[in-house]
């Protein structure tokens, strides 16, 4: 009897994520240490400009997805909690002293994306001590993006390799809060971590949503938080307000959702006023706008109103 096969073998991908070089016999890594992830993300943003740029233009990616086993996704987080977070910085900031070189070199540094985006994943077809990546430029919006631009070393030639597939093979994979950090790009190439911050600038919370309608067709609406809450309206929102998110749609009530952020915990939590509301597939109870009824509000959650109009939140 052949042995059982994985969706991902009988598909073709299964090797395209997995950068061990031995599929039997040897004994895997098993446990990530925070220099192993971080001279990843570093050989693949190398590896990134060599196969992406062209003439004088140096071009690198923006989004990067690293991927885990599970358990060792789990032991890595639960062992060294925020430790990702450090490495995100200390690998932003050798970002930048290397594109520093490229100027002053006489090379032509233009961003494809006004920020940084770093996401960890898992997928339980990774063995223990398989780590994979994926890259994206994240290019504006007005640009439909069809499909993901995706590096992996394959087994057989251990040699990097970089296509364009489907954003249907994110699917299996696993997403976490915690692991999802986004920063922006400064086109100085100057990282100061000890700055100190400037309220006025200071951003809580992204918000995306697609609409229904025709003219909104492969466009995203957008919205930062940058006051400790936010009203969500529909179309008939008159107010101006920096705190108003208003959705150019009917199929959103004047005023939908209340969301606000407790600073003593960190939490962000919301309210809604309109006719339904499903928050990761579970529904909100409409309350009083006289009297909120708080939820709490993870982040990365998606967020759908009157089951016509999605609503993602992201960390900012």
């Amino acid at each position: 009897m052949d042995p059982k096969t994985s969706i991902w073998q009988r598909i073709g991908l299964q090797d395209w994520f997995l950068t061990s070089e031995n599929i039997s016999g040897k004994k895997k890594q098993s446990l990530l240490t925070p220099d192993d992830v971080y001279n990843y993300v570093m050989d693949k943003f190398n590896d990134s400009i060599r196969q992406l740029s062209f003439a004088d233009r140096i071009v690198f990616y923006h989004e990067y997805i690293i991927s885990f086993n599970s358990d060792d996704y789990q032991e890595f987080m639960n062992n060294k909690q925020g430790i990702f977070g450090l490495i995100v910085n200390e690998t932003v900031k050798k970002f930048y002293e290397q594109l520093k070189q490229y100027r002053a070199a006489g090379k032509t540094v233009v961003p494809s994306s006004s920020k940084w985006v770093f996401r960890l994943v898992s997928h339980p077809d990774y063995a223990r001590g398989d780590i994979g990546f994926m890259g994206k430029l994240l290019p504006g919006s007005a640009k439909k993006e069809e499909n993901l631009r995706v590096t992996f070393i394959p087994r057989q030639t251990g040699i990097a390799q970089t296509f364009d597939v489907s954003q249907d093979v994110l699917k299996g994979f696993n997403y976490y809060s915690e692991g999802y950090y986004e920063l922006p790009y400064i086109d100085d190439l100057e990282y100061d971590e000890n700055a100190p911050v400037d309220d006025r600038k200071k951003t809580f919370a992204r918000f995306e949503t697609i609409l229904p309608e025709k003219q909104f067709a492969g466009k995203k609406v957008e919205f930062i938080m940058k006051d400790d809450e936010v009203i969500i309206s529909g179309d008939e929102e008159t107010r101006e307000e920096s705190n108003i998110f208003k959705i150019p749609t009917e199929w959103v009530n004047t005023p939908h959702l209340q969301i606000r952020l407790n600073k003593s915990d960190g939490k962000f939590y919301l309210a809604s006023f309109g006719e339904r509301t499903i928050l990761n597939e579970n529904e909100v109870e409409k309350s009083d706008i006289n009297s909120p009824s708080w939820v709490e509000l993870p982040v990365n959650s998606r967020i759908l109103l009157n089951g016509i109009v999605g609503v993602n939140i992201f960390k900012s």
